[in-house]
């Protein structure tokens, strides 16, 4: 067994997929790892079947805090995760993303004085009413290793003065989701079927606005007249439809579990979505992808032309899938790495950065 002891900290679906091929490198380096599970995401289609799917380990401590405001939310996590930090002495506290979860967990370690690892480090929006930038930008600050996935979000750290040397160790290592893709996804090339779009809409700027909420279900009324629409809803999402009694001409279905959702994905002719991680499977699995948000932070899926902006201001969401259905797109550039992230970032640990 290697001396190091690192606690990781997860708390939503995200960071289970980007947890599994990480915690498989730790466990083939003999690497001692505690799993913090915050409940973040509480729902079993959104959490446990994860970690049953995907072979995670099991956490050590699940918090089961969920269903709160952000403050609430992040100083419960806080508190309950300090007083684990203090029980285990860890060398380092690994964080994913942009989440509650990641934020908690980073401003207790560094109270503590505890190294903080973080994947998926220079990411920026640039919106700042977005809560998970405030999560990024404060993390990436508080770390002591930051793993990039690319040269942008590299360069993204250096305009806020964050760089390597001292207390920083920055690596460009690629897209740990690349990893996942890879680990769970046959090699068959993808099988499309005609006129099916895969959607996922959860994001909070995109529900918690009837307006915004009711341009995105018109939209998708409009074009279920053309397209089979496949929607896995989020409860929340499903919860605000429900609320505010939206009528769907179109059929949905209970969260996949991730193996569900690449097939899903490999299958379709287009996404539409407000995810950050959903974005990049869909360039993996060589599906274009319309993303429903005004910014996003994987900005290199825009710059090569697989993925387009569609800010929900307007009323041509439908207009926009028709004509990017007919958009010849090519998936040959090789933007995140070639899927070996989750060896490159464990190695860089046990070298020391």
């Amino acid at each position: 067994m290697n001396n190091l002891k690192i606690i990781s900290v997860v708390g939503a679906r995200p960071q289970f997929i980007k947890s599994a091929p990480v915690s498989k490198a730790f466990n083939e380096n003999k690497v001692n790892e505690i799993i913090i599970h915050t409940g973040q995401h509480f729902d079993p289609n959104m959490s446990s079947v994860f970690f049953e799917q995907l072979h995670i380990p099991r956490e050590k401590y699940n918090l089961n805090i969920n269903s709160l405001s952000h403050g609430a939310m992040t100083g419960r996590m806080m508190e309950k995760i300090e007083t684990i930090l203090l029980k285990e002495s860890p060398d380092f506290v690994l964080v994913y993303g942009d989440t509650n979860s990641t934020l908690a967990a980073a401003l207790a370690a560094a109270k503590l004085h505890i190294k903080i690892i973080h994947i998926e480090a220079g990411l920026r929006s640039f919106n700042r009413f977005m809560p998970e930038e405030i999560n990024r930008v404060l993390t990436d600050n508080l770390s002591y290793m930051l793993f990039c996935p690319s040269e942008e979000s590299v360069f993204n750290l250096k305009k806020e003065g964050i760089t390597a040397g001292g207390d920083k160790k920055i690596n460009i290592v690629g897209d740990v989701m690349k990893d996942a893709v890879k680990l769970f996804s046959s090699n068959e090339k993808p099988k499309k079927v005609n006129n099916r779009i895969l959607v996922t809409i959860h994001r909070e700027e995109n529900i918690k606005e009837l307006s915004k909420l009711k341009i995105i279900i018109d939209s998708l009324n409009q074009l279920s007249k053309q397209f089979e629409i496949i929607f896995p809803i989020h409860p929340s999402t499903k919860n605000k439809i429900k609320q505010n009694k939206l009528s769907l001409s179109f059929r949905t279905i209970d969260p996949l579990n991730f193996i569900e959702m690449i097939n899903s994905v490999k299958e379709s002719s287009l996404v539409i979505t407000d995810s950050g991680g959903l974005q990049k499977d869909a360039y993996y699995l060589e599906t274009p992808c319309v993303v429903l948000r005004d910014q996003t932070e994987w900005i290199e899926l825009l710059k090569n032309d697989v993925n387009t902006l569609c800010p929900i201001n307007k009323k041509d969401i439908s207009d926009l899938v028709i004509k990017k259905l007919n958009f010849d797109y090519s998936f040959d550039a090789d933007i995140y790495g070639n899927g070996d992230t989750a060896n490159k970032i464990v190695k860089a640990i046990l070298s020391g950065g």
